[in-house]
């Protein structure tokens, strides 16, 4: 005999019995709905949580379709007109087996349809509507009535500041200009630091990045296309006829009462042009070194560096690793009235009071190179270059330090002990690195938890010999993760943290630098000096509960 749903709620802990009790008895009242439908109108429970229960009931397989990414070719086994009338996603194609998922399993009309539609056998699974209509907008795309109605709801609040355009239209103008706007006023809202429009072979697929991943938006219909991304070069500046070479750009946008600025990067591609925009959200940049993450102990470490009156600090990772906020709060805290700093950037991504910052310009042969140059005869106390690139930058600013200049910088390296080698490489003199270099900070961005679904959870053990976490580490420790709420967007993590590996220059490891040794020399001695690796600062974070083990599995490497 079947269990009733409001039984396997209760199993599941996903109601209380009063709430059931309530249902039972609105039913009772003469209510004919379904008492799943009813606890949902209570908000007692999600439909997720309906659809798992159903799924249990008819022992049949749930599917969590935000966790998953199904091929094209499986989508496109079934109509869209047919997926979005009837309900239906395919998830998976076995033999001459098609899976796909509904929010009444029950619907036989629609399992026979499709199995005439597709000429295969049918194979269902349960999903939550929700989930359904939304991962069906973003397979099959918006239809022209979903496209019309987001273009009438949008708010007229915004109002863009480009150089020779009014921020008007009429017409189909005016509706590209409201699409445009819609797309960056959903990119603030969700969080996202970069927007990504990228034309594909039949539409515009417009991504997100949050919390440093790519999340894929409803697509926009192809012809679309070439109005959006003329109406971005516009805004930004570009040469609209230029559709050969890329180009750089930038767009001043208000959102109500909030001012942004978007730097945009236009690519020519096989199938056009491919607009990216970061958000630089100057009320979002963290100014504090108490904000970035480090360790209490790293922390007090990097205060005593910086405030040592010459030498190098470099701070290294791949691009989109905080290296700039990271510097930017470190002249933050040197910024005093008795301290002169200047920088050279490229670009300046944000104004910072007090500093002078310098742009690089390689039209006019504004390089770094010249502008450390003239920097020298300003006679700063601090010198920040935004990335050492080549031997001549890395020389100019070992000089500087060496005649009594602070100086930071950034490089592309994966840890902190290959920063070194990587300056050899590049042509600079051993003996400059090793006495000029007083510092190198590699870091990563990680995802923390959502602080409003955390739960605890055992993680895999291979994950747990991967981070080399010891049992006297995991005594009484219980690991967190979020399990997935609307404040995360079902992801479980809401926000970024760093994750540091900080490596301080001694005897032994200038003696190394001096003698060119391995990467692998240099981490050992640095280790031995007593410098925690990205692994180890991010498996002290996963134990704190901050994030989880796999996700500092995703971004540290772990060590060798």
């Amino acid at each position: 005999m079947r269990k009733f749903i409001g039984e396997i709620l209760l199993e599941m802990e996903a109601v209380t019995p009063a709430q059931v009790k309530t249902a039972l008895a609105k039913q009772n009242a003469g209510d004919k709905r379904m008492i799943g439908q009813l606890l949902l109108e209570m908000e007692a429970c999600s439909a997720e949580d309906i659809a798992r229960a159903l799924a249990e009931q008819f022992d049949m397989r749930f599917y969590d379709l935000d966790s998953i990414d199904v091929p094209q070719k499986i989508i496109d086994l079934v109509p869209a007109e047919l997926a979005r009338e009837k309900l239906v996603y395919p998830v998976g194609l076995t033999g001459r087996t098609l899976t796909v998922v509904m929010g009444n399993p029950l619907d036989l009309e629609v399992v026979d349809t499709l199995r005439f539609s597709t000429s295969l056998a049918i194979e269902v699974a349960v999903g939550s509507e929700r989930q359904i209509k939304k991962a069906i907008e973003k397979s099959y795309g918006m239809t022209e009535n979903k496209l019309d109605q987001m273009l009438g709801e949008m708010s007229q609040d915004i109002s863009y500041r480009a150089k020779g355009d009014d921020g008007g239209g009429d017409g189909d103008d005016a509706l590209i200009v409201k699409f445009v706007q819609q797309i960056i006023t959903n990119a603030l809202t969700n969080r996202a630091s970069d927007i990504h429009i990228e034309p594909m072979d039949d539409f515009l697929r417009i991504r997100y990045r949050i919390d440093g991943v790519c999340f894929t938006m409803d697509p926009a219909p192809k012809r679309l296309q070439g109005p959006v991304i003329q109406r971005l070069k516009i805004m930004s500046g570009m040469m609209i006829e230029e559709k050969r070479k890329p180009q750089d750009g930038r767009i001043k946008v208000k959102i109500g009462e909030k001012s942004l600025d978007l730097r945009v990067s236009c690519l020519p591609s096989v199938h056009g042009e491919s607009i990216v925009m970061r958000l630089l959200d100057s009320d979002s940049l963290k100014l504090s070194l108490d904000d970035m993450g480090l360790d209490p102990t790293d922390l007090k470490v990097f205060h005593n560096l910086i405030k040592r009156p010459n030498g190098i600090v470099l701070v290294t990772g791949p691009t989109g690793s905080g290296k700039t906020t990271t510097l930017y709060a470190t002249l933050h805290t040197l910024n005093t009235i008795d301290r002169k700093i200047i920088t050279a950037e490229d670009p300046v991504e944000y104004h910072l009071n007090g500093i002078n910052q310098c742009q690089v310009n390689h039209k006019i042969g504004m390089d770094f190179p010249r502008i450390l140059r003239a920097m020298l005869r300003q006679a700063p106390n601090v010198i920040l270059v935004g990335e050492i690139r080549d031997a001549e930058t890395a020389q100019i600013a070992i000089q500087a330090s060496l005649t009594g200049h602070l100086v930071f910088s950034t490089l592309h390296t994966n840890d902190a002990p290959s920063a070194l080698t990587r300056l050899i490489d590049m042509g600079v003199p051993p003996f400059l690195v090793a006495t000029s270099i007083q510092a190198v900070l590699a870091q990563r961005l990680i995802r923390t938890n959502c602080p409003k679904c955390l739960a605890p959870f055992t993680p895999e053990q291979k994950h747990l010999d991967m981070l080399k976490l010891r049992p006297e580490q995991l005594a009484n420790q219980q690991f967190k993760r979020g399990v997935g709420c609307d404040h995360c967007k079902g992801s479980g993590y809401r926000g970024r943290r760093g994750i540091f590996e900080m490596m301080v220059m001694n005897r032994s490891i200038r003696d190394l630098a001096f003698a060119k040794a391995t990467t692998s020399d240099v981490r050992r001695a640095a280790i031995a000096n007593g410098m925690n690796t990205l692994s180890m600062d991010g498996a002290r974070k996963a134990l704190q509960g901050i994030t989880t083990p796999d996700e500092v599995i995703r971004m540290a490497k772990t060590d060798d």
